[in-house]
């Protein structure tokens, strides 16, 4: 990776996938030395981090967290989830929301694993090919391409790039996608912005910088490393200048 900084009017020469290449590769530059090193390390198993995951679909992490370790104490094994009544796991999750909903989620999940497998575990999936091992896992209920990239790069060191509200708002916001393009489709557009070795590295710096800086109603553009290459930065700098701001909306929704 180039160590010359890409300056506005070098990005402003390039076009098309050229420019996003190459702003994703800037990205990557100037944010690791405010958020890095990043270094990969499995929080969880495979398994643990998939059931994990379907937990934190619309709550927080902490939530999620909440609900999981819940879960985990009075299930100790997964195979205690499968036979237990969907009352009782809805229960044990209740923290993490929408319990009735992710209840029979989690235990068809882990039914579908067992019947599949023989065993309640994903490990193989590490030895696919990662469009195989994408294609299995969005196979099962309640699984889409955030889940799949969080289990397969968290937990299995694989390049699937998973694409989150905060990475979703700053790729909109800096140009790294179109205004239009759906949450479904820049997973497969973000991933192939960089190589293999850096996707984990991409979404940790991504997921950061939107949590810390680009934030959802008031993004700091004054501190952002990135600010003179950002697509968004005049949008902004007009809603911040009027009376009353309000936050812009480009493409049919919010910046």
């Amino acid at each position: 990776m180039t160590t010359q900084q890409l300056t506005a009017n070098g990005l402003a020469a390039l076009r098309g996938s050229a420019r996003r290449l190459a702003l994703a590769r800037e990205a990557i530059r100037r944010l690791e030395p405010l958020y890095g090193p990043i270094v990969w390390e499995p929080r969880f198993n495979a398994l643990d981090e998939l059931i994990f995951t379907v937990l934190t679909q619309h709550t927080s992490d902490t939530n999620a967290e909440v609900a999981f370790e819940s879960l985990r104490k009075r299930f100790p094994t997964w195979l205690d989830v499968i036979e237990a009544s969907t009352a009782e796991v809805a229960e044990a999750i209740k923290h993490g929301g929408l319990a009735n909903q992710k209840a029979p989620r989690i235990q068809d999940i882990l039914r579908i694993l067992l019947e599949r497998n023989g065993r309640l575990e994903l490990e193989f999936l590490a030895l696919m090919p990662l469009e195989e091992a994408r294609a299995w896992l969005l196979s099962l209920p309640g699984v889409g391409k955030k889940t799949v990239g969080v289990v397969l790069n968290f937990a299995l060191g694989m390049p699937a790039m998973p694409v989150d509200t905060h990475i979703y708002r700053v790729a909109r916001r800096l140009g790294l996608i179109g205004l239009k393009t759906s949450v479904d489709d820049a997973h497969d557009i973000m991933e192939a912005q960089i190589g293999p070795d850096d996707v984990f590295r991409y979404h940790v710096l991504l997921i950061t910088h939107g949590r810390r800086v680009c934030k959802a109603q008031r993004p700091l553009c004054g501190e952002c490393a990135l600010a003179d290459l950002c697509v968004a930065r005049p949008v902004f700098d007009k809603s911040f200048a009027a009376p009353k701001y309000r936050r812009p909306v480009r493409g049919g929704r919010s910046l």
